[in-house]
């Protein structure tokens, strides 16, 4: 019997041969025994790698890595509604995700957001492919779209009487420092900053929530500026995982006000 010596981590599934290849059962939990000390680390869409791979869904090597997993996307969906809640009432809720890759984050925030609508993109066609049929499969209420996000945003619009819910989450890539594990917002791909910049121009007249997902440990200025972006920026790190390893939320807001008192 062959020794396994090849390490399944980030590096390999998000850098190597394993990008784009789609994973076995036994690949997913190797990834979460050997990077997280837990096969069932990539639990989505409410279920554990066993069930959700039981059921047909197939997910690529950069998406075991890039995808949000059930404890933290459940988590950010809760956040996210527990801000909308804090705001003055208003239109339905129209929840975007420019970068869906498994749509595993919009599935729990709409679990969570009231009669919200999802609005997903996709610019990787094998990503896309997959994740369209993994919804398919699990009967998700997710409208998804082959394309440019941010262009498709910019030449369309979206219904005016919609408040927009925007998750900001593009691939980190090399802007998370795999030596300082810091992660710098104005690398990711495209940068963070320009994405909140470009969709407060182009949404302007309508009521916006902003959630981005980030790492526990962050390129300061990259934040700063983050921040100053938003109005009453709100930052949280969710401890599902070793210290220093830890995901949050940056939630803030524009043109959507406080709920009276």
């Amino acid at each position: 019997m062959a020794v396994e010596t090849e390490r399944y981590d980030r590096a390999l599934l998000l850098h190597g041969v394993k990008r784009n290849e789609v994973l076995t059962l036994e690949e997913v939990e190797r990834y979460g025994r050997d990077s997280f000390g837990d096969p069932d680390y990539v639990s989505i869409y409410g279920l554990r790698p066993r069930e959700w791979y039981a059921r047909g869904v197939r997910i690529l090597g950069r998406t075991a890595v890039e995808c949000t997993r059930d404890v933290l996307a459940d988590a950010m969906g809760q956040t996210i509604a527990a801000n909308i809640a804090m705001l003055a009432p208003g239109p339905r809720v129209l929840a975007i995700d420019p970068f869906a890759g498994s749509c595993n984050t919009l599935s729990w925030i709409l679990e969570h957001v009231p009669a919200s609508e999802g609005l997903a993109f996709e610019l990787d066609a094998r990503v896309s492919e997959l994740t369209r049929r993994n919804l398919a499969l699990l009967g998700r209420p997710i409208e998804l779209i082959e394309d440019d996000s941010l262009k498709f945003l910019h030449d369309r619009p979206l219904p005016s009487d919609r408040a927009l819910v925007f998750f900001i989450a593009p691939p980190w890539g090399t802007a998370l420092d795999e030596r300082t594990r810091r992660l710098d917002l104005r690398r990711t791909t495209p940068p963070v900053t320009e994405i909140l910049a470009s969709l407060s121009a182009r949404y302007a007249t309508q009521p916006l929530l902003f959630a981005v997902q980030v790492y526990q440990k962050l390129e300061h200025a990259s934040f700063s500026e983050a921040e100053a972006l938003l109005d009453r920026p709100k930052f949280r790190v969710f401890g599902f995982n070793a210290a220093g390893q830890n995901h949050g939320i940056l939630v803030g807001t524009r043109g959507w006000a406080l709920r009276s008192p």
